[in-house]
C-alpha cells in the first residue's frame, strides 16, 4: 500500500454535504459521479495527496444507503492506493483477510476497486485502489 489515496463520507444530501466541505476546505470540489453499479452519486475533494469522497445512495437498495440507515452519516471507508490490485487481494487473502469482492471492479475516479471486510480491520472497512490505465 502506498498511501491514503482518499477517506470515504456517505452522506444523505450530496448537495449540501459538498457546501459544507467548501466551507471547511476553502475551496470547490473537483469533480462529481455516478457510479450506477454501486447505486451512488460521488464528489471529490483534494486535501493534500489524499482526498476526501463524499458518497450519497442514489437507491434504496445501495451499501451507501444502508450504511447510513444502520449507522447514520459519517465516515465510510479508507482507500489505500496499491500498484496492483490483483497482487495486493492475493497478499491479503493469504494473511487471512476476508475480501467482499475477490475480483476488483471499477469504482469512481478512474479506479478499480476491492473491499477488506471491516470485521478483519478493526471495524473499518478498506477499500484498495488502483488508477486504471
Amino acid at each position: 500500500m502506498k498511501k491514503i489515496e482518499h477517506i470515504g463520507i456517505a452522506v444523505s444530501d450530496l448537495e449540501a454535504a459538498n457546501k459544507t466541505y467548501e466551507a471547511l476546505m476553502g475551496k470547490q470540489n473537483y469533480k462529481t459521479e455516478a457510479v450506477l453499479a454501486e447505486g451512488v452519486n460521488t464528489s471529490f475533494f483534494e486535501i493534500g495527496e489524499s482526498k476526501i469522497e463524499l458518497l450519497a445512495a442514489t437507491s434504496a437498495d445501495s451499501a451507501i444507503a444502508k450504511s447510513i440507515l444502520k449507522r447514520g452519516e459519517g465516515m465510510h471507508h479508507i482507500a489505500f492506493a496499491v500498484d496492483d490490485i490483483q497482487s495486493e487481494i492475493l497478499r491479503l487473502k493469504n494473511k487471512g483477510f476476508r475480501l467482499l469482492n475477490e475480483e476488483p471492479k471499477k469504482g469512481a475516479d478512474n479506479k478499480l476497486i476491492a473491499f477488506i471486510h471491516p470485521k478483519d480491520a478493526n471495524g473499518v472497512l478498506i477499500e484498495l485502489c488502483q488508477e486504471i490505465e
